[in-house]
């Protein structure tokens, strides 16, 4: 990705792979009985063979990492490597950690389907296979997490033709029992409504909600349509079928069996802290919530994993293995450590995770590719693919020194190689190779390389910078790519030691990788102790409702004959208050502006009221005084400044870093009200 937040390809690059013998004798044995050595890749060329074998063999791929955050580096670099047609789809992992009881993403569920629909393409027996393979791209914690049954995908998944006869009260029933929610508008994945004779649901595996048109209990026409607008999208006719896959993984209707051999067990009541008991009256009726993936396990005695929605001519790739076994067992010893900490699982609670003997069988019957190193030490002689590994030198390291980088650029231009330099100061280092041959070389009409060849043996075909390389340079060009990449390699035919492509990225010029975005983290939830964790016996709090209280320490008190924990506050004429101790985070610490201690308040009396009615006063004031601040501002002339020119683009191309899409979207709102003839207030 760039600036723009245009996805950048250099797909054509992988013409090179032509003319590398070993890779074409790898090509070969990709998809036959034959076993797979581990290929020992270098890092920086694991992405580009990978991509070539998807391009070329045009069968579905399970790519395989170790942690969760080698999977957008993975991402990024097949989108550079892949046309657009051919992009990778990622398996999300569960937003709780395993074994902890909290609910998964809207975005994680939705995902995570996504990926079992386009896998289970051509599986099913009335979804046809799509025109591009599946290539799906999953961690450690992605893969080995338990997943519904394949045969349970099938026979919830329903197929939709116009002119088909339904019972419309089955349908809907069959929806609510795979996860789908009932509402009155359909506006998110997931969700249907009712309404006449329409019926308007959104599949979690479809770019748009379909609008199901009745005539009676016959399907009269389908189509899709914008959730905004809720306007129809194309042509009605375009439309003859549509299937409706699960909305969950944790099927709602698979929760009623569960919940009945859970047994006679007491539901808690308001008081008690959050447990899995809280959630058993949803799982006995059958419906969808927050909560629902975390008793998937219980629902399917024989849960399935990626590998069983793999089609059979799918190839299974790995990363590294030793990084990926590590990663496994890592995975495994928190979530024990995270079980043994949770004191309230569900009876007969199973794990999560599929074990790792079971799987590791289950991975070596699929043979899988093992880009980097293997499980055992081969010897040189058992690996037929070696030569391929051999076949990448890692590029010069310039360390930001021009002019060295510039001066390979002439000795691999002499030497008539082809070279492509990918970076996100291609504008700049292109205007730098320019200036040093206008200098050098007399060479003055430098618009007209790419056009018209030269009598100067020194010339090179040489083209301003592209964002897409669209099209293979020829051999003794040069290229600059307006893009991003991890790191760079030289390709060299080992037959003949012929170099077939010299490619640069910032790596090599800057001596800088590409650092991966930051992500947004959702807010993990609390404990309710947390909010007294720094309170101590004999501290001075204040209670939301009651004022300032003197803390004097954690109780035990049987209440209907259970023993449940309060915090002991003690107010003003000995008044004492017990306060449930998932209500702590009514409390908070008393901070005063000197060390006098602050005056308790009594229970029932008037003074806290009058306190909390004078500091709404007070912050209403405040509040005023900003509006009559921010009026007048508008009333004001600033200075208006031009937009940002050719120079601003060149400058923030020469950042490091990619922002996130909060940076981003700050960047642009600076920038749209400096461009205001306002003062700016941020």
């Amino acid at each position: 990705m760039i600036e723009s937040g245009v996805a950048m390809s250099i797909f054509s690059l992988l013409n090179a792979f032509k003319d590398i013998p070993a890779m074409q004798n790898l090509l070969q044995v990709v998809g036959t009985p034959d076993p797979l050595r581990p290929l020992t890749l270098p890092n920086s060329a694991r992405a580009p063979v990978l991509a070539e074998i998807y391009r070329q063999k045009q069968m579905p791929i399970l790519l395989l990492t170790g942690r969760v955050d080698t999977v957008t580096p993975w991402l990024q670099a097949l989108e550079m490597w892949l046309p657009p047609e051919l992009q990778p789809i990622r398996l999300p992992e569960p937003t709780p950690l395993p074994n902890d009881r909290g609910p998964w993403s809207e975005r994680t569920r939705n995902g995570r389907l996504r990926v079992l629909a386009e896998m289970m393409t051509g599986q099913h027996p009335q979804i046809p296979a799509s025109e591009t393979p599946p290539f799906v791209i999953s961690s450690v914690r992605a893969f080995l997490q338990k997943t519904l049954p394949k045969r349970r995908y099938i026979t919830a998944t329903r197929v939709l033709r116009v002119g088909q006869i339904i019972d419309l009260n089955k349908l809907m029933d069959l929806w609510v029992g795979v996860g789908y929610e009932p509402v009155s508008v359909v506006e998110g994945a997931g969700q249907f409504s009712h309404r006449g004779g329409i019926l308007d649901i959104f599949p979690v595996a479809a770019a748009a909600p379909v609008r199901i048109e009745l005539f009676g209990d016959e399907i009269d026409t389908l189509r899709y349509f914008d959730p905004g607008t809720q306007r129809s999208l194309g042509n009605a006719k375009d439309l003859q079928t549509v299937a409706i896959a699960p909305a969950r993984e944790a099927l709602p209707s698979a929760a009623k069996a569960m919940a009945t051999a859970l047994g006679d067990v007491f539901e808690s009541d308001e008081d008690n802290l959050p447990s899995w008991q809280d959630d058993l009256k949803a799982l006995q009726q059958g419906f969808a919530f927050p909560n629902l993936e975390f008793y998937m396990p219980q629902f399917y005695p024989q849960p399935a994993s990626l590998l069983d929605y793999l089609p059979e001519n799918g190839l299974v790739v790995i990363d590294d293995w030793a990084a990926f076994e590590k990663a496994v067992l890592e995975l495994h010893e928190n979530a024990d450590l995270i079980a043994n900490e949770q004191p309230d699982l569900p009876p007969n609670y199973v794990s999560p995770l599929f074990d790792w003997e079971t799987l590791k069988v289950d991975l070596e019957w699929w043979q899988p590719l093992i880009l980097g190193e293997g499980e055992t030490p081969l010897l040189d002689n058992e690996r037929p693919f070696l030569s391929l590994a051999e076949c990448f030198d890692p590029g010069p390291r310039y360390g930001g020194q021009v002019r060295p980088f510039l001066n390979q650029l002439k000795n691999v231009t002499l030497e008539n190689e082809r070279t492509v330099v990918v970076s996100r100061q291609s504008p700049r280092l292109s205007d730098l190779w320019q200036q040093d041959q206008k200098t050098n070389e007399g060479l003055l009409n430098l618009e007209g390389w790419d056009e018209a060849a030269t009598d100067t043996p020194n010339a090179t075909k040489f083209t301003k910078p592209v964002e897409n390389l669209e099209s293979y340079p020829d051999m003794g060009s040069l290229t600059f790519v307006n893009a991003s990449l991890a790191e760079g390699f030289t390709l060299i035919r080992r037959e003949d030691n012929h170099v077939v492509l010299n490619l640069l990225s910032d790596a090599e010029i800057f001596g800088w990788n590409r650092p991966a975005p930051r992500r947004w983290k959702a807010p993990s939830a609390v404990a309710p102790e947390t909010h007294f964790a720094d309170i101590k016996a004999g501290d001075y709090v204040v209670h939301l409702e009651y004022g300032i209280g003197l803390f004097k320490g954690l109780v035990s008190r049987t209440i209907g004959g259970m023993d449940r924990e309060y915090l002991l506050l003690e107010y003003a004429n000995g008044d004492v208050l017990y306060v449930p101790a998932h209500h702590a985070d009514r409390l908070g610490k008393w901070i005063g502006s000197d060390d006098r201690p602050p005056a308790i308040t009594r229970l029932g009396g008037k003074t806290w009221t009058t306190m909390k009615a004078k500091a709404q006063r007070a912050a209403d004031e405040l509040a005023g005084d900003l509006l009559e601040l921010y009026a007048s501002r508008e009333t004001v002339p600033g200075h208006a400044f031009a937009e940002d020119t050719e120079w601003q683009a060149e400058l923030e191309a020469s950042f490091p870093y990619q922002e996130t899409e909060d940076q981003l979207r700050v960047i642009a709102e600076v920038k749209a009200d400096m461009e205001r003839p306002l003062p700016m207030d941020r």
